[in-house]
């Protein structure tokens, strides 16, 4: 199984074009993936840089036929013009396997008066693979506020151990056409996305600090490189927005029962197709 995750910035390129298609084509180049998730997917927000299209989730199911895609809205706003129509910004997960369920889960997002925010999001969708099922969850964490980042790391790992719960004490469906399913749900995972947190910042060390009754996450590019520092993910080529320089704030992260099927993870530095890089993991 192919993993490709990447914050696409709406199909904006380092150089400030956007198209998201080109930005998918690019993404099927580098990877015959299974799975894509995507950071910074926007529907209604045609004033922001370069003019995304109306609906880049319709975009996305459009580029990739036999493939499922699934949204999850982090900041939903009224329009600035007074219709209808949202100003909607969040992530979204294309896969090409069944999938069994999907959950939304709203981050936290505790007041910070020192620094800009927007509501943040999870989305994770359960999946079926060869070796059973596998929740994947794509997110991306407050850029501003470490308060806040420190919160939605807090809840991701809850997430974790709220899963091994279901899966330890699963309930049954209450029939077989009804919203009450089973409660069943596997205790493995990926979680992935853009942080916006540096490597072995706070936030980072928290994430990957072990779990109570559950199993916790590891850095699938640190355990396939081990004693390596990893690679920048974010203002390699887009100076302007990075002003500061690179970073490395993108990860993919595993249940460590995980550990032993990576395969391998890497960091594509070389396309300019976005101001973060891609990152992609495959597992047997």
């Amino acid at each position: 199984m192919k993993l490709l995750s990447w914050n696409v910035q709406w199909g904006r390129d380092a150089q400030g074009r956007v198209d998201l298609r080109r930005t998918i084509d690019e993404a099927r180049r580098l990877a015959d993936f299974d799975i894509l998730c995507m950071q910074e997917i926007t529907r209604g927000f045609g004033v922001l840089p370069g003019g995304p299209g109306p609906d880049q989730f319709e975009e996305i199911a459009r580029a990739l036929p036999g493939f499922a895609v699934f949204d999850a809205v982090g900041a939903d706003l009224s329009s600035l013009d007074g219709s209808s129509r949202r100003r909607q910004f969040g992530n979204a997960i294309a896969t090409r396997l069944p999938v069994a369920q999907v959950i939304r889960h709203s981050l936290p997002w505790p007041a910070d008066a020192a620094a800009p925010s927007m509501q943040r999001v999870a989305l994770e969708a359960i999946v079926a693979t060869e070796h059973g099922q596998l929740r994947i969850l794509v997110t991306h964490l407050e850029f501003y506020s470490l308060k806040q980042r420190l919160a939605q790391v807090d809840e991701l790992r809850r997430l974790q151990q709220e899963a091994a719960g279901h899966a330890a004490h699963p309930a049954p469906a209450e029939n077989a056409t009804g919203p009450f399913a089973a409660t069943s749900r596997p205790v493995s995972a990926i979680v992935c996305g853009d942080f916006n947190s540096e490597y072995g910042s706070q936030a980072y060390r928290a994430f990957i600090a072990p779990l109570a009754q559950a199993p916790g996450f590891v850095d699938a590019w640190t355990t396939l490189h081990p004693g390596a520092t990893p690679p920048p993910t974010a203002g390699i080529y887009d100076t302007a927005q990075w002003s500061t320089g690179p970073l490395t704030c993108d990860f993919v992260f595993v249940t460590d029962d995980l550990r032993a099927r990576l395969r391998s993870c890497e960091i594509e530095g070389a396309t300019q197709a976005s101001d973060h890089q891609p990152i992609i993991v495959e597992l047997d």
